[in-house]
């Protein structure tokens, strides 16, 4: 029997309703799989900042080290700054544990309608991969004089040709095992960022050298927003700096459907410390407490965390389970229309994950 560690973080609103099912799944498949999954819990996020002043414990890093991987809710409350959550949980581990790529797949599925027209089943599946460390969320510079009118914010982003490569590298990589377009497009904005973008393209004309196999493309970041919407379809996997892919990767979500069904993953493919996995979708308080949360995307991150631990068969099974469910209907979220609450979506996952 395969047996995996897996740091258990709720976080702060939905996540908290949503963590649930993702349990519910993962059990359904020890049971079926003959795996087991044994959990950490930690009660960290806005909570904990509330009672502590800080988002995690000084050891928060350390605690985590030995797991296999982590499960993340959501972070975010309506009292604290986002910055503060952020740079509080969230960057601090995905740069301790160097998972520089951030995967986000973006689908669409049988039974959920996209709100462009024309486009059925299967004619979208695409996957943003996202620079994950470094670029526009370096967190480097400071204020000048604050709070008096003459105050002064500095923001500088950090590319480095390590960071670039490696990350426009693994969207090759990627693109050589789906079944899609065998197509890569770069995301750059280098006729206006004319230092950062430069190295983003001259790394990815010198990775793409070595794939002659794939296609490519590139394009400015304004475009690329008009094409996710102009011509979805076309598009496999799209590669872009960590600001880049954050923007488009809603983008994506949403013309596949909604925010509920994107799941993500922070990997470190070295996999010398514990890759993360999380939904697109945020904390979402106004909903909060509700049970109406879409629990798919977290369900589907933790399908994600299976074929990461190379659990293919239970991943491909977990994913048709809910394709199933989406496609009968009977149990659709509200976010999609429907009136299935949270744990009803849950359980109805689990149940066709049983028959599959």
């Amino acid at each position: 029997m395969s047996n995996f560690n897996i740091a258990w973080i709720p976080g702060d609103c939905i996540g908290r309703e949503v963590m649930p099912a993702a349990e519910t799944i993962l059990e359904a498949v020890a049971h079926k799989y003959d795996v087991s999954f044994n959990y950490s819990r930690y009660a960290w996020g806005t909570d904990h900042y509330f009672a502590n002043g800080r988002m995690i414990p000084e050891d928060a890093i350390e605690q985590l080290r030995p797991h296999d991987a982590i499960l993340l809710g959501a972070i975010g409350h309506p009292k604290v700054q986002d910055n503060v959550t952020l740079n509080g949980l969230l960057l601090p581990i995905r740069r301790s544990f160097d998972q520089y790529v951030c995967e986000r797949p973006s689908k669409l599925y049988a039974g959920v309608e996209s709100p462009l027209k024309g486009y059925e089943a299967g004619s979208i599946d695409l996957v943003v991969v996202r620079e994950n460390t470094e670029g526009e969320y370096a967190q480097i510079g400071g204020f000048l004089y604050p709070n008096l009118p003459a105050e002064t914010a500095v923001q500088t982003s950090v590319f480095t040709r390590h960071g670039c490569e490696r990350i426009i590298r693994h969207a090759f990589e990627l693109a050589t095992k789906r079944n899609g377009k065998k197509l890569v497009t770069s995301i750059t904005k280098s006729n206006a960022q004319g230092y950062s973008m430069v190295l983003w393209d001259r790394s990815f004309d010198k990775v793409r050298e070595e794939f002659p196999e794939i296609e490519t493309e590139s394009l400015l970041v304004d475009a690329a927003a008009m094409n996710f919407v102009r011509r979805p379809g076309s598009f496999d996997v799209v590669v872009g700096s960590n600001l880049f892919g954050d923007i488009l990767s809603d983008l994506a979500a949403i013309i596949t459907g909604s925010m509920g069904l994107a799941p993500s993953s922070n990997v470190d493919p070295t996999r010398n410390g514990p890759s993360m996995f999380e939904p697109v979708h945020g904390s979402a308080p106004d909903i909060a407490g509700k049970g109406i949360a879409n629990p798919l995307a977290m369900i589907l991150s933790a399908q994600m965390m299976l074929e990461f631990f190379g659990l293919r068969e239970a991943a491909n099974d977990v994913e048709a389970a809910v394709a199933k469910v989406l496609a009968e209907g009977q149990a659709m979220p509200h976010d999609l229309g429907g009136s299935a609450g949270t744990e009803e979506v849950a359980n109805a996952v689990a149940s066709a994950l049983q028959s599959e």
